[in-house]
Parts: C-alpha cells; structure tokens; sequence
C-alpha cells in the first residue's frame, strides 16, 4: 500500500437517463444525477488521479444523504482533514470520523484515494481485498409497476437474459399478489425475494407473514430502519429470513442486529457503510457468525459497478447480488468496459484500480457540472 498526498481533483456531476423508470417505496426515478469525486494524489515523483462515485440519491427519501449535500461537505468538510499528509486509504476513515455521518460522501471520498493507490500498485481491487472468484451470480433488481402484466412481461425478459435471481420491490398493496404471480411465473427453483424499503410497520407482521408461502429467499428491509425490536419480532413469527439494508452503517451495527436476531441475512452496500473498506469488514464480521450476505446496488455507473463485483467475489457472498449488467440501468455506461452478464454471472475486473477505465468523451458529454479542486486546504478544526 503506498502512501500519497492529495494534490487536487475535481468534483463532477453528470446525467444519466435510466433505460426504464425504477419505481421503489420511496419514489421514483427516470435519470440520475450523479456525484464523482477525482482524487490526483501525489506518490513522489508520480501523480495518480483516481475516481470515486457517491452513490447519494438527489433527494433525501432512501437516506438522509443527497447529492448537494454529499458535494458541499466533500468539499468543505472532508477534504480539508486529508490535506498535507500522506495517507493510505486505510488511513481516510479515522481522518474523516470526527465528522458525523454522511457515510456516502466519505465512502465517495475512500474509493477515488483507494483507486488511485490500487493504479499506482498496479493491483486490481479484488486482490487487495482478497477476492478468489473470477465471477459471481449476477441478480436483478425489479421496480414497482401499475400493473401486474408490465411486470410479468419485465421479469420474463429478465428470465429470458438469464439473470441468477429475481428481487421485486414491494410495498403496501403491491406485494401479495405480484409476488405470487411471479413465483408461478418463474417456478420454484429460481431464487426469488422482495425488498420493501422501509415500506411496513410492527402492525403489518401477520400481513407479511403470508409471504411465506412463496418460498422466498429473504424479506429486505420491510420496517423502518431504526425498528430492530420490529424485525426480532417479524424474524420471530415469519418463516421468510429477514435481511437488514437500511439499519446496517457498520460492521459493529451489523453485529449488534445479528446478536439482537434481528436478521439472519444482511445486504452490504458500500456506500451506506462509509465505504469499499468498512464493507469488507462488514462481510467479515458476518462470515464469522455464519450470516449470509450479499451486495446491494445504488444504481451505480461502472466507477461503482465494477468494484461491486470484486466485493461480491469474496467468500462470504453466498447469495447472488444486484451486480447486474450495465445494460440493465443504462443505454451507454461512462467506461469503457462496463459490466457484462452472460449465462447469469459477471466476469470480476482485473483492471488495476476499482476495476475500470473512462470513457472520457462521453463522461464530457453528460457532464453537467465540474468543480476543479486545487490542493485541499487544512480544515478548520472545531472538534478541540
């Protein structure tokens, strides 16, 4: 691991049109607006840039993160703490924690010093974590439609590409029936769960109990996220296994939830956790309690897909996660290599750095705007 100075960079926000409309509890989204943090670190004589994604949403409905505020405080407030020293990236999460929450901007932060040492090493990120798969079972993520046949007609496609897993997004009144239809549809061998988004509450658990009968692979995140005592008690009644999204922020946090019985599957995204590095211990901590997980998706261009699917490739991810192909959200990805899916899997990247190269044309064409970063100043410490 090589040790380098921040020298400058850019924050650059871009649009991308999402190929269908992806309809969740929480809303509805039909193009993203997307931060990227540039890092250029100085490693002697070498300047490296490496690039981070945040995955915040553009309002503040899935977190209390969004995009204006990721950008504000990546500027004015995280930045600051990295400047003048050298560090790894092992390093960033302990120089940024005086600054409370805003896991997604420092995750954004971590990944583009992360992919910059990993270019300068010349490793690929799977390595460095210790990956050993070359490729991982590549699940799909189905929004909420008006109707039922809209969304037989979306899954059958899916079925039809090959996707390893089916995850419909559910909420109240569009849960029993669309799931029981798709279960009939795909039969009882595919794998198959729901996601409801913090969508239910405690007075709901009978109601969501009658998913049982669809033998599903897991239930995620069907209460609010602060509620561990309501999903112990739906982990308690219902035969589905509870997977925690929203509610996991750390690998201690997880470890709390598992102790409580308050899931017995976790959903790891890098993002929600503060980044690729507090994700691998994440795993680890689950690993060690013989907890399955699986990797989350935010929507990601490639700079996020790809290092998805080295983090899906450890050991521990022993449930298909929603690593599907680039194709499956956009019409033109910002790489050059995006993520492919063929015959249910994706092939892991063995690029140096996170596992991608820019198309920097078309990442110029979507570019909305850019904000040149000199050397970050020292911040103004208020913390004594």
């Amino acid at each position: 691991m090589s040790a380098g100075l921040i020298a400058g960079g850019e924050l650059r926000r871009i649009a991308l049109d999402l190929v269908t409309p992806f309809r969740t509890s929480f809303g509805e989204e039909t193009a993203r607006n997307v931060l990227l943090v540039a890092v250029d670190m100085e490693y002697g004589d070498a300047t490296v840039r490496g690039w981070g994604e945040c995955v915040a949403m553009t309002a503040p409905l899935y977190s209390p993160e969004f995009v204006d505020a990721a950008a504000l405080v990546i500027e004015e407030h995280l930045l600051g703490r990295l400047a003048g020293q050298g560090l790894c990236a092992d390093d960033v999460a302990g120089h940024l924690a005086p600054v409370k929450g805003h896991a997604m901007a420092k995750a954004a932060v971590e990944m583009a010093i992360l992919d910059a040492e990993l270019r300068h090493d010349g490793t690929p990120f799977a390595s460095r974590i210790g990956a050993t798969r070359t490729r991982v079972p590549s699940g799909v993520s189905v929004g909420i439609f008006d109707d039922v046949d809209t969304l037989a007609a979306q899954v059958d496609a899916y079925m039809t590409d090959g996707y390893a897993r089916i995850k419909l997004k559910i909420e109240p009144g569009w849960d029993l029936e669309p799931v029981g239809m798709i279960r009939r549809l795909i039969g009882d061998d595919v794998p198959l769960q729901v996601d409801a988004n913090t969508a239910y509450r405690r007075e709901d658990i009978e109601h969501l109990c009658r998913l049982d009968e669809f033998g599903l692979l897991l239930i995620e995140q069907p209460l609010p996220e602060e509620d561990l005592l309501g999903h112990v008690r739906l982990a308690e009644r219902s035969t589905t296994p509870v997977c925690l999204d929203e509610s996991i922020h750390s690998a201690a946090g997880a470890v709390d939830a598992i102790e409580l019985g308050a899931c017995s599957v976790v959903n790891i995204k890098p993002g929600r956790v503060g980044g690729y590095l507090e994700a691998r211990r994440v795993h680890d901590a689950c690993r060690q309690r013989g907890v399955a997980v699986w990797c989350g998706g935010m929507l990601e261009t490639g700079i996020g897909r790809a290092p998805n699917v080295a983090l899906a490739a450890l050991d521990g991810f022993t449930l298909p996660g929603d690593v599907s192909g680039a194709d499956r959200f956009w019409r033109r990805d910002i790489v050059t290599d995006p993520v492919r899916m063929t015959d249910g899997t994706v092939p892991v990247p063995t690029t140096p750095g996170l596992g991608f190269d820019l198309d920097i044309e078309f990442l110029d064409q979507v570019t909305t705007a850019r904000r040149t970063l000199s050397g970050p100043r020292p911040a103004r410490r208020a913390d004594g």
